[in-house]
């Protein structure tokens, strides 16, 4: 079980232009082992790039094992993957499945985690996938989203981790308890001198409320303001039920999401809650430039988070996840002042009259999305009905052209 570290060194990463450089930078750096976990590898020019330096930190006579999701990183092709495979880069896909009329069906409990772990002494964390879509360069379509560079003891957790191939240990269920309801808390309130951190994942198993509870526990505590820039947001009701209270606290609640959505359906089900939201008193501002595919948040002056993690049904309930949590408040000030940058310059504020109406199907809609989502991560484990697995993946798997 993770447990808070003090003594650690942040450093935020703003979107492909600050975090490409500094990946490629520690990678030529590494002189043992690299570890790296994405839910996207693209054969791009960031994707080829990567290649190009995995095999090299090969050569050089460093261990890299690569961990890919079979849903968001299908296939490569086949001369892509030959010369990983050939340089000594051990390549591994989590649930791998054959496609259905050339469709791809295995889109529930995806390995959504993006995590780089350096020789033990530092790790990336955050929501950025190895793809160029995360440039400017990539157009209006580009992803506006963050990481985090840490130092210190946290690295040694999300090593092992990483080792573990993000299989959960095992803890008796009294203790789980006794972590949860005693030890996080404290450490929240009462924040050490100096960075704490603590790599926080959800799976299916030991695991499948983590995330959320660490969200939920910061919410409590807030005592003056709350800001959650999240890509997709529908929470279940006990989450809208802790804004509400701290509203009513009177804290100053605000949520930035996506007015340039790319799943425009995910953004649609937000929506069901907006007049709800608005109604108790919760600021929602859309970011309109682009494509918002943050998952961080600021609370107060010393709590944050960056991480892989949505506040939505699949990540919340079904796919695995990891975020950093931070006490520290140097950290939650850079990244708070880059959350008021993107409010003050790409986003507009959502009002009341805004909203739509409150219909007879409107709050059907509400209550029952209230209800589902609340019992979604109970039925995470549950599905699918197969047993997933990581599979070493080789040049037999790659596809005849390169994947974009």
């Amino acid at each position: 079980m993770s447990e808070w570290t003090s003594g650690n060194r942040l450093r935020l990463l703003e979107n492909g232009e600050e975090y490409f450089p500094r990946l490629f930078d520690v990678i030529d750096q590494a002189r043992e082992e690299v570890l790296l976990e994405t839910f996207i590898w693209f054969e791009d020019e960031v994707g080829r790039q990567l290649q190009q330096k995995l095999i090299a930190a090969v050569r050089r006579g460093v261990s890299v094992r690569v961990l890919v999701d079979g849903y968001g990183t299908p296939e490569f092709s086949a001369e892509f993957l030959r010369q990983l495979q050939d340089a000594g880069v051990r390549i591994e896909s989590f649930d791998p499945q054959p496609t259905l009329l050339r469709i791809r069906t295995n889109f529930l409990c995806r390995m959504h985690r993006k995590v780089v772990v350096i020789d033990g002494r530092l790790a990336l964390v955050g929501g950025i996938n190895m793809s160029a879509v995360h440039l400017r360069a990539h157009g209006d379509d580009s992803a506006q989203d963050y990481a985090v560079e840490v130092h210190g003891p946290v690295v040694r957790e999300i090593r092992e981790f990483s080792r573990r191939g993000g299989e959960a240990r095992r803890a008796r269920v009294w203790k789980r308890w006794r972590y949860w309801l005693r030890r996080f808390p404290r450490e929240m309130m009462h924040p050490r001198k100096g960075a704490q951190a603590l790599f926080v994942y959800r799976d299916n198993d030991q695991h499948p409320t983590d995330i959320e509870t660490m969200y939920r526990l910061g919410i409590r505590n807030a005592r003056e303001s709350i800001v959650i820039a999240c890509a997709y947001f529908f929470p279940g009701y006990r989450f809208v039920r802790d804004l509400r209270a701290a509203v009513e606290r009177g804290v100053d609640v605000r949520l930035i999401m996506q007015g340039k959505p790319d799943q425009p359906f995910k953004v649609g089900a937000a929506a069901i809650l907006f007049d709800d939201l608005l109604s108790m008193g919760v600021r929602i501002f859309l970011y309109e430039e682009r494509p918002l595919h943050a998952k961080v948040a600021v609370i107060d002056r010393h709590w944050a988070t960056v991480g892989s993690s949505n506040l939505d049904p699949s990540s919340l309930g079904l796919n695995l996840e990891a975020n950093l949590f931070i006490l520290d408040e140097p950290f939650n000030a850079v990244l708070r002042r880059s959350l008021e940058r993107l409010v003050a310059e790409s986003c507009r504020e959502l009002t009341v009259k805004d909203a739509p109406k409150r219909s007879l199907l409107r709050r059907m809609l509400l209550t029952l999305g209230y209800h589902l989502t609340r019992r979604m991560p109970n039925w995470g484990r549950h599905v699918p009905y197969h047993e997933q697995r990581v599979r070493r993946m080789d040049a037999g798997d790659g596809a005849s052209h390169p994947k974009g």
